[in-house]
């Protein structure tokens, strides 16, 4: 075959293709790309084939691959990515969990003030706790202690990673559909037990006041990531018309970035308990910080992430980055 015949032949044809690359297209442009792209890619195969490496088949490959990068796209860069990221998948994918957080936000509330209620009222009921001087330390010194004995940076880093760690293991375990659960319980019964410590030795109030500033956005957080867990064992349990493989795979990618998030909002609840809940300054002043870092997070969930949800937004990746999904019928 001669190179130069075939690029005479078909020169207009390419130039026409490098054209359509470079052009706003609608339907009927769409469909004349794909089919002067096939052509020229058979025009590429040919000339590769019989004279191997020419400067005709150098044009064509570099007018075939625009073509291809204008049908198939290119990934967003990653400044793209993370303020997409932080606008609507993150939002999205929490709005999704506001009843489910809800409905654990309010058993945990019920587990702890039933223990707390429960043990606090039986006088031998507290006494199996410990020894009579080590509850009434832990209610008069070590309670409040707890939060000063360390540096504040120090302090806000371990609580930080130690409740960024439970977070994270409540959405990855989640699919179990006990872990969530386990963890929810348990602190909520470990809480029970400390109010019902304090209250014996009316300290309670005390006890309010130190968890308040910091707990309102920590446990909210934990209570979403709980939420998030949840939701992954009912995509497991309920897939509805997808398979489990593929449901598993569109929550767990949806899901994830709940557990990313969660990590900048565990980190704003440990700056205000390492830096305020254990700092001298009045307690409305305290509260009302903590209630502030609670509110962005709820307007960052329910009105920012409504937004994104109304919009189709659902946390997971966009197609070109996940994979084609599988097509179901009905």
């Amino acid at each position: 075959m001669d190179a130069d015949a075939l690029s005479d032949a078909r020169r207009a044809e390419w130039e026409r293709l490098d054209e359509l690359s470079r052009q706003r297209l609608d339907g009927d442009g769409v469909d004349e790309l794909i089919v002067r792209y096939r052509a020229a890619s058979a025009d590429l195969a040919e000339l590769k084939t019989s004279v191997g490496e020419s400067p005709q088949g150098a044009y064509v490959s570099s007018i075939v691959a625009k073509a291809r990068l204008r049908l198939t796209g290119t990934s967003d860069s990653i400044l793209t990515q993370i303020a997409r990221f932080f606008t609507d998948q993150l939002p999205a994918a929490l709005y999704r969990l506001r009843w489910t957080t809800l409905v654990i936000a309010l058993a945990f509330i019920a587990i702890t003030a039933g223990v707390a209620a429960w043990i606090s009222g039986d006088p031998a009921l507290v006494a199996t706790l410990g020894p009579a001087d080590f509850l009434e330390q832990y209610a008069e010194e070590s309670f409040t202690e707890y939060y000063t004995e360390n540096p504040a940076a120090v302090f806000a880093g371990m609580v930080w990673t130690n409740n960024a760690w439970i977070a994270a293991q409540c959405v990855l375990f989640g699919v179990t559909g006990i872990w969530p659960v386990y963890v929810i319980a348990q602190n909520a019964f470990g809480l029970g037990v400390s109010a019902a410590v304090m209250a014996a030795h009316d300290r309670l109030d005390v006890m309010v006041l130190y968890i308040l500033p910091h707990g309102m956005l920590e446990m909210t957080s934990i209570f979403v990531a709980a939420a998030a867990g949840l939701h992954l064992f009912w995509a497991w349990v309920a897939p509805g018309r997808r398979t489990r493989a593929t449901a598993l795979a569109q929550e767990g990618r949806s899901l994830a970035t709940v557990a990313i998030g969660l990590v900048f909002a565990l980190f704003l609840s440990g700056l205000v308990e390492g830096f305020v809940t254990g700092w001298s300054l009045p307690w409305p002043i305290k509260i009302g910080i903590g209630a502030a870092a609670l509110a962005v997070f709820l307007i960052y969930m329910l009105l920012v992430g409504g937004r994104a949800y109304r919009r189709g937004e659902r946390g997971d990746l966009l197609e070109y980055e996940a994979g084609t999904p599988q097509l179901v019928a009905g």
